[in-house]
């Protein structure tokens, strides 16, 4: 199987956020939940918790947006 760049989901308190997806993302999310439960043998978790994780390894792994939290750190 394919590793999934996320992994494990922490247990974080979370901040409710409304947001309208695509139905085409909804279906994506669905099924990405479905294949990290089968990679992690973790129970399956509902779509929207995926969100969160998803936004934070994409902000993480941005090396724009990390250039520019760098340059306005000061």
């Amino acid at each position: 199987m394919t590793k999934l760049k996320l992994g494990t989901l922490a247990d974080d308190r979370p901040v409710k956020v409304a947001v309208e997806l695509p139905a085409v993302v909804h279906r994506d999310l669905v099924a990405y939940a479905a294949a990290l439960a089968a990679e992690t043998g973790q129970q399956a978790v509902s779509p929207e918790k995926l969100i969160g994780p998803m936004l934070a390894r994409f902000m993480d792994t941005d090396r724009g947006f990390a250039r520019h939290r760098r340059a306005n750190v000061a």
